[in-house]
């Protein structure tokens, strides 16, 4: 399997030789680092091209690296069922970078792109309808950045007096900050790691 994807790897970097940073096989998967300009061409040529035929977008998503200049990397994945293969594609890109829209060639990919929008805000140019899919219109930040707090920014309920949904600053009350670590089988017949923390007095060590 693994002679089958260099084979394919290096056809493909043969053949767009702009797009293809560089490729590694893992656990007999194939994995293209492309560069972010050229992946729209890239993935149109995988989708025609009879030795490639990948035809099957799977998904679209997308990773957080903070402390990269290059901060995400929005990952693809393809399946041929006609040559029985599997490959990923990989683009680091900076927070304020633009990322082709590959929505003409697998019109799928419209609602991935979405959801990586909302997710990371990731942009992506030439989608016809890049709005949030996940979260509401009025959402504020992306969810699965590693910076965005766990509570969010603002917290949703519906309001009897009013009638109608409201919009408020997350409040946690102080209850809900502590936490003891103590095992939730309360009453189990066996001792768990960590349950003999309940019978310990101040200053004893279990």
């Amino acid at each position: 399997m693994s002679d089958a994807l260099e084979e394919l790897a290096a056809r493909i970097a043969e053949k767009q030789p702009d797009a293809v940073v560089s490729h590694s096989i893992t656990h007999g998967e194939l994995t293209v680092e492309v560069a972010v300009a050229e992946i729209a061409h890239l993935i149109e040529f995988l989708k025609s091209d009879r030795s490639c035929a990948f035809s099957t977008l799977i998904d679209i998503t997308a990773v957080d690296w903070p402390e990269r200049d290059r901060r995400f990397d929005v990952v693809y994945h393809f399946l041929s069922m006609y040559q029985n293969h599997r490959i990923r594609l990989k683009c680091a890109v900076r927070e304020e970078d633009v990322v082709p829209s590959i929505s003409a060639t697998h019109p799928s990919a419209g609602w991935y792109e979405r959801e990586v929008f909302d997710m990371f805000g990731v942009l992506f140019s030439g989608n016809p309808d890049l709005r949030r899919i996940l979260t509401d219109y009025g959402f504020r930040g992306h969810p699965l950045r590693k910076d965005f707090p766990t509570t969010g920014y603002t917290e949703v309920r519906y309001d009897e007096e009013l009638k109608r949904v409201v919009y408020e600053p997350v409040s946690l009350v102080q209850e809900y900050r502590q936490f003891d670590f103590m095992s939730p089988w309360e009453g189990a017949d066996y001792i768990l790691p960590g349950d003999e923390k309940a019978d310990e007095k101040p200053g004893e060590k279990a």
